[in-house]
């Protein structure tokens, strides 16, 4: 085999395995709940749906610009001006196959060998890949539940060195469901701002997916001072139930824009042009039921979160968004080694969840309750009985 040196330093995404592991026994004839993949269970919107067909139908099928539609680029800058407080011309965003791509291509173009990324753990499974990839290094900014999963600029500044290129945020977070309130927000600007050199990557991808009282806060709006140095990425894959349409969208300054386009160019080009006119239908459609569709998010998070609390040796606090519950098994670890075996184990009685050690944490699985309700209420009770 001769593999290049920047992919010996990825490992698969966790994530995505467990899925596969769950579909294959799913094939073999096993009766298995996956809790394990960040999906909305809820159909794409209709209007979506027949904005897709119209384009369709109207053969709007070639190649578009590459860093996106003028139509969905403006659509997307309404939705960064409307959702997010993000005020950003068209010419700001670029358009990607999905948010991951925008991230790829962001720390792609601006790591260099010897560069350092600062992530809060636990952290989304690709943020510490895509940074390997790029041949920088890894610095960790552990969190912890009685912290909120939130770091402090205390700890972000000791962290910070001559060699620190970016800082990470996710809020709401995978695999946590934490958010960063605005007042946090700010003392963590204030910090930043005394290093020019750090860039920002605000991925708030989930902040319509909120549970706590008030407008989403964020970075670019909180500290307006480091809009040159930060980029927003947003999308519809798991506001509008769109993850296959693969459509992410980014906002920041012309400069990096312009890097992202550039390397966007000699990868994939264009998004599809079909997911693309989904998209401007989303950002510029109706946007009624995400209330119904947080309720019953929420609704979902307090059962998990209730039973879970009510296993013995397992803790889970309450996410503030996304989907997704952290839960700790520290005290079963004796049983059980570690996470991994514990997953493991969960999986033999039927149910798909993720370690924590997948996302830099540690003697716990994360549970994304992106599932109806008969399959949440079956799966506590599996994750129950396997643990008795």
């Amino acid at each position: 085999m001769m593999l290049s040196k920047a992919l010996a330093r990825i490992a698969p995404s966790r994530t995505t395995a467990m899925t596969d592991r769950a579909i294959e026994l799913r094939a073999a004839g096993r009766d298995i709940i996956s809790l394990s993949v960040g999906e909305p269970d809820f159909a794409t919107p209709p209007h979506v749906i027949a904005a897709a067909h119209a384009a369709l139908d109207a053969g709007d099928t070639k190649y578009t610009a590459v860093p996106g539609t003028a139509a969905l680029r403006a659509a997307a800058a309404l939705h960064f001006k409307r959702d997010l407080g993000i005020d950003v011309p068209p010419s700001q965003v670029i358009v990607s196959a999905g948010g991951k791509q925008a991230i790829f291509h962001a720390l792609l173009a601006t790591l260099d060998p010897g560069d350092e990324v600062l992530i809060p753990s636990p952290w989304w499974v690709s943020y510490p890949e895509i940074v390997r990839f790029a041949g920088a290094d890894v610095v960790d900014l552990p969190t912890t539940a009685r912290g909120g999963f939130r770091i402090t600029a205390a700890q972000l500044e000791a962290a910070i060195t001559p060699k620190t290129r970016w800082l990470l945020l996710n809020s709401p977070g995978n695999p946590t469901g934490a958010t960063y309130p605005a007042e946090e927000l700010r003392a963590l600007g204030e910090v930043l701002a005394r290093h020019p050199r750090v860039l920002i990557m605000s991925d708030d991808i989930y902040a319509p997916l909120r549970y706590t009282p008030g407008a989403h806060a964020t970075l670019a709006v909180e500290f307006p001072e480091l809009a040159e140095r930060v980029l927003t990425v947003s999308g519809v894959s798991k506001s509008h139930a769109m993850t296959g349409f693969r459509i992410g969208v980014a906002a920041g300054p012309a400069w990096l824009i312009g890097a992202m386009g550039r390397l966007q160019s000699h990868s994939s080009g264009n998004a599809a042009s079909i997911s693309q006119a989904a998209a401007v239908a989303a950002f510029e459609g109706p946007q009624d039921f995400l209330k119904d569709w947080c309720e019953r998010f929420r609704a979902r998070r307090d059962m998990v979160v209730a039973a879970i609390n009510a296993i013995p040796g397992l803790s889970c606090p309450v996410p503030d968004g996304a989907f997704y519950c952290m839960v700790d098994a520290a005290p079963l670890m004796a049983r059980f080694g570690d996470d991994e075996a514990l997953c493991l184990h969960l999986l033999e009685h039927g149910v798909a969840v993720v370690a924590a050690s997948a996302f830099g944490g540690a003697d716990g699985f994360r549970i994304s309750f992106a599932a109806d309700e008969a399959k949440l209420e079956e799966a506590v009770r599996r994750i129950a009985g396997a643990l008795t």
